[in-house]
């Protein structure tokens, strides 16, 4: 496959069942061949999607030392600012060329997980940032539950399998800026190394440009690019796992641009959707056959996901 696939959540929101069976076909075979779908369709508006890159734009632009108060030491970056270079690729030393920022789960009222995760950081010389940031939480959350759904039919599941493992969930909204770069990359480092995502889906904003690229079955690594109108989803670690490999994580990177594009910036703006911690990530025995013998061994998603930030540097 040398393109990612287009699909329209509209036909998956439709009364008509032909329609709805349309998109369960399309999303899940294109998960099952790249991991990778470009979605139309979804609930950001336009005006949300401006106000959003706006408030990154200007928050990445205060200086660094007003940045760095916001960076809040014993979470593993969970919550607030990660500085440049901090994360890097599992398997590698050399830190990715960019800096972000995380929005987390705006927990329900009586919520037992409402003490796991830590409080959202409230950016004082921005009122608006966290306001439009909640928003932009909401409806790439509220997305991502109808895609699950359709994962959830296509592997032969109850529709709304996945709705109380995500209601609630871990899951993070990441701004990311890739700066300029000013000199040559130390030890190859790029601007996101190749990896796979640790979460169940992750949702992307901001893949218009060239940069991210999708490496296929064949081993060839294709340009992923959406509409202005698209999201680009990826399947990732947990949903894998949990599937026995039959929806795919597929491995990605951020390369860097030509030199002469050296000066300009790069944001992009994942949702990574996660589930509750205790949500056993075991393969489903719908995924288990003579074919296909059990993968991974029994593991929740609170503990996968605590691997994963140690092998990425963000905890120690």
């Amino acid at each position: 496959m040398q393109q990612i696939p287009s699909v329209d959540l509209r036909d998956f929101l439709s009364d008509d069942p032909a329609r709805k069976q349309k998109f369960v076909n399309e999303i899940g075979k294109a998960y099952e061949d790249i991991g990778f779908v470009a979605l139309k369709g979804h609930f950001l508006d336009d005006k949300l999607v401006e106000d959003l890159y706006a408030e990154v734009r200007n928050f990445f632009n205060l200086p660094l030392e007003t940045k760095a108060k916001y960076e809040i030491p014993g979470i593993g970056g969970q919550r607030g600012y990660v500085s440049f270079g901090k994360e890097h690729a599992k398997g590698r030393s050399a830190g990715d060329l960019k800096e972000f920022w995380h929005f987390g789960q705006y927990v329900s009222e009586g919520s037992k997980y409402a003490n796991e995760y830590p409080e959202n950081v409230e950016v004082a010389e921005l009122p608006h940032f966290n306001e439009v940031g909640k928003e932009a939480y909401r409806m790439l959350e509220k997305t991502g539950v109808y895609v699950l759904r359709a994962l959830a039919l296509y592997i032969g599941l109850d529709e709304f399998y996945f709705d109380n493992y995500i209601k609630d969930g871990n899951s993070i909204l990441r701004p990311i800026h890739y700066p300029p770069i000013t000199d040559e990359p130390k030890d190859g480092a790029v601007r996101a190394a190749a990896h796979g995502d640790i979460n169940l889906i992750t949702l992307l904003m901001g893949a218009q440009g060239k940069g991210l690229q999708v490496q296929n079955h064949n081993g060839d690594w294709i340009d992923a690019m959406a509409q202005p109108d698209e999201l680009m989803i990826n399947v990732g670690d947990m949903l894998s796992r949990h599937t026995n490999n039959k929806l795919k994580s597929t491995i990605h990177q951020v390369v860097n641009p030509p030199r002469e594009l050296w000066g300009t910036s790069r944001y992009s703006i994942p949702f990574f959707m996660h589930p509750v911690s205790d949500m056993p990530l075991n393969c489903l025995e719908k995924c288990i056959d003579a074919d296909h013998p059990k993968l991974y061994d029994d593991i929740t998603a609170g503990e996968f996901l605590d691997e994963r930030l140690v092998e990425l540097g963000l905890k120690k």
